[in-house]
This record gives structure tokens, sequence and C-alpha cells, in this order.
């Protein structure tokens, strides 16, 4: 199904009015629908596979931002770093060491977020509070200790599920989390400015928590294409 420009609009007159950043979720979808979106206003794509994104980069205008929402091994850093907007999905300090080893290469320097486990479910990768904490205190005690990465803010991902009293416990504990870590550090001179979380099914209740970017693709783009 190809890009749907009237849900778009929509949505994004939804979103500006209350100042979301909206990033379109667009894997699997083709170059055509990507280029519909762009058409339309749309500057803001996630992907979540690196040779796609990849790929897509080399194809599509430059000045799109790209984002990587996905899972990123660290072995494939390398080929997004030279033009990835923002990593959404840091869930580990050795994913973030290799990510700044990789910007120094290119002398660049990297933005990122901090990916953490808010999920009832096992399956979703994340980092726990204690991990969150061991980052934050070695920012605060030497904001150049990641000297070629940037730490913008807080991603999550709630529940799979239709109990919509856990889906909101879930995003206002990692709305709780990132008010904590801006604060912490504030005392450093470094801000962080974006909370991430929501998607097509619970953008809204994101966005009552606190959330200022949202991931939304099959509203946007209709239902994602499984090859088998």
């Amino acid at each position: 199904m190809a890009f749907l420009e009237d849900k778009y609009e929509k949505i994004k007159n939804e979103l500006a009015l209350k100042q979301v950043t909206l990033v379109a979720v667009s894997k699997t979808k083709p170059v055509e629908d990507i280029l519909e979106a762009y058409q339309a206003g749309q500057r803001d794509f996630g992907e979540n596979y690196v040779q796609e994104l990849v790929d897509k980069y080399e194809a599509l205008p430059k000045d799109i931002r790209w984002h990587f929402i996905g899972h990123l091994q660290s072995n494939k850093v390398k080929y997004i770093a030279p033009f990835v907007h923002l990593i959404h999905g840091v869930d580990s300090e050795k994913l973030l060491n290799e990510i700044n080893k990789q910007g120094a290469k290119i002398n660049r320097r990297i933005s990122y977020l901090l990916q953490i486990h808010i999920a009832a479910e096992e399956t979703k990768f994340g980092l726990n509070g204690e991990e969150l904490e061991g980052i934050i205190s070695k920012i605060k005690s030497d904001p150049k200790t990641f000297d070629h990465v940037s730490l913008k803010g807080l991603m999550g991902m709630a529940s799979f599920t239709e109990d919509n009293d856990l889906i909101k416990s879930e995003f206002n504990s990692l709305a709780a989390l990132f008010e904590r870590s801006k604060q912490q550090l504030a005392t450093v001179n470094y801000p962080l400015s974006i909370l991430s979380m929501g998607m097509s099914a619970d953008y809204r209740f994101a966005i009552d928590a606190g959330s200022n970017m949202v991931r939304i693709g099959s509203m946007l783009f209709g239902s994602r294409i499984i090859n088998k």
C-alpha cells in the first residue's frame, strides 16, 4: 500500500499542535512511498535494518533525517555512522562505546538515545535502571567521556497489549526516568531534550505521558510488507 497522504496530514497537524516530532517508520517500504511522504513535507524517517537504511540513504534526497530505530549490532555501526541523524536504540554501554569509536574515526559527533526496558515482555531490548544510572554517572563525572557521541534523551517501547492501564503506566515510568536523568545531567550543563516513545497503536498515550517524538508507520504507509 502506498503512502496515505490524507492520514499523514491529519497526524502531522495533530502532532504539530503538541510540538511532537513525527518519525515516519518506513522499514520495508519502497523508495517511491518515501518520496511521496518527502514531497508532502516529511523529513524524519525511521529504519530498522542497516543495509536497507544504507540503500535508501544513497537513493533518496540528502536532507532527509534518518533515524535508526531497530536493534543495532556493534559490527554494523560503521555503515550508518557517517550520515545517521539519530540512533534510537542504544541499549548497552558496549554499543555506545562502538558508536563513539566510529564517530572518532570520521570526526563526527553522533546523536543517540538510550533505550530503556519498560515493557513486561522479555523480548524487548533496553537498559535497566541500574545500567542507565551507570552511563549517566560516567557522563556526569566527565562529560567528555564519550566525546564523539551526544546523548539527546531516552527511548522506550511499551508492552504489546490491549491493557491500556499497563501501557500508560510504562510510559509514565519512562517519563519519570527522563525527568530524573535531565535533572542529573543539568548539573554538568548537559541538556537532554528528546523523550521518544509511542507508535501507531499507542502514540496518544505516549504524548499524554510526555513524549515529544513518536514513531508511526502503519498509519502512514499501511500494513508492513512481510516477505515469505
